[in-house]
């Protein structure tokens, strides 16, 4: 109000040719900081900290590599797939719930067509390295395409839920049984042809944003009770199947492998494991572990942990930066997660709602899986570590959920005032 007053005061006893002009600054700067407000920057600040922290952790496991690597070239290759991710991240913030609602078949579709042509294009270097037809190669670049499926399937899934509960307002067990084969009538298709990749780690990372789906949807708690315990006894028979001797064999039948045995052995039984298997995983909890309170110091490495520049990137922190440094990368997995929820709750837009609890859902577990992994809690899947492992392929999908989650407030007052009731 006092500024206005200003402003009027000025407008007064200004020459009258200048009105226009000042009129014009004033809603320019207004405009602005409209703009500004648009913008959560506390998803960016987030983001950009794990970034940064990742490019220090990078760098010191190239310099401390056992293998001849160029450092150089890895750092810079990591910034560029940052610039890459940040501008998908732009481009998808761009788009509004509408927007988004229309573009969801396509985008899920596009997913499956390229989770299907893997299968036949993929890299063959990789598949012998690592059993699994799960990237595409073109010269040293290299795609995984369930990475790029990861937001088209959560966009699909809030687009299912919304759509059942416009058409179905009261909830029944019939309607809440409908629900759930819809949702697991879309999960099928990815399950399989990543079944046939033989990435099973990236399948359960697709589980868990259903189930974080499913668990939000309005399902009755008399039909998620009862699933959900079907659910646990399904992975406690799982359990003992892998662990019995006989079990194995049932497994194997179904085309289970031994590199994903000797993971559990190594999960259940480090110790006394002779093989290999478990070296990764005793060195990762050794480099934590010798990092104490404070850590090392930067880019000081006395223990060393394979392929620690990806899946173990957790490793290098505890070494360098000790407890206090792995307390503050999960403080701002933390802070992420609860700016992400404060932004769902001020937007109150259902189709958004179902988008965040799937991106939260696919970074938590991302996180969960990779940390307890390198601390010998949970068996190697390798996961990558969000915002801070290298690879392109996994930055590139989770900007893209960070896109999803800086539309929801960048539209907020587009979709608030729309008198669309539903989406066609």
């Amino acid at each position: 109000m006092i500024l206005w007053i200003g402003l009027v005061w000025r407008v007064r006893w200004a020459n009258p040719n200048r009105l226009g002009a000042l009129f014009v600054a004033e809603e320019s700067r207004l405009r602005s900081q409209d703009e500004d407000s648009r913008i959560d920057w506390g998803i960016i600040f987030s983001v950009m900290m794990l970034g940064l922290i990742g490019l220090a952790s990078i760098y010191v496991a190239a310099v401390h590599d056992s293998s001849s690597v160029n450092v150089t070239k890895q750092v810079i290759s990591q910034v560029m797939w940052f610039v890459i991710g940040t501008a998908i991240a732009v481009i998808v913030m761009q788009f509004d719930s509408e927007q988004l609602w229309r573009v969801a078949p396509i985008a899920y579709w596009f997913g499956i067509f390229l989770l299907a042509a893997v299968l036949v294009l993929y890299s063959r270097s990789l598949f012998a390295s690592t059993g699994a037809k799960s990237w595409f190669a073109v010269g040293s670049l290299t795609l995984q395409p369930s990475e790029v499926m990861k937001p088209a399937f959560i966009l699909m899934l809030g687009r299912v839920v919304t759509m059942h509960n416009t058409e179905h307002p009261t909830h029944t067990m019939a309607s809440d049984w409908q629900l759930i084969g819809k949702l697991i009538a879309y999960m099928v298709p990815v399950a399989i042809l990543l079944k046939l990749q033989n990435d099973f780690g990236t399948m359960l990372v697709f589980f868990a944003i259903l189930g974080g789906v499913i668990l939000v949807s309005g399902i009755s708690w008399r039909l998620l009770a009862p699933t959900f315990a079907i659910v646990a006894a399904i992975a406690g028979t799982a359990l003992y199947l892998v662990i019995s001797q006989s079990g194995r064999h049932i497994l194997e039948a179904i085309g289970f492998k031994q590199y994903q045995f000797a993971r559990i052995d190594t999960w259940l039984n480090p110790s006394t494991d002779t093989s290999n298997n478990a070296y990764q995983v005793w060195q990762s909890m050794k480099a934590i572990g010798s990092g104490q309170i404070t850590g090392r110091g930067f880019n000081v490495s006395h223990v060393t942990v394979p392929v620690r520049e990806s899946d173990m990137i957790f490793s290098v922190i505890g070494e360098n930066f000790g407890f206090i440094g792995c307390a503050v990368v999960i403080l701002l997995y933390f802070l992420l997660i609860y700016q992400m929820i404060r932004v769902t709750f001020d937007t109150k837009n259902e189709f958004y709602a179902y988008i965040s609890t799937g991106v939260i859902m696919m970074i938590l577990f991302h996180v969960f899986e990779n940390i307890g992994m390198s601390i010998g809690l949970l068996p190697m899947t390798g996961i990558p570590l969000p915002f801070i492992s290298q690879g392109g392929s996994a930055l590139i999908a989770n900007m893209a959920g960070i896109g999803l989650m800086m539309s929801m407030r960048y539209h907020y007052k587009s979709y608030m005032f729309s008198r669309n009731d539903r989406f066609e």
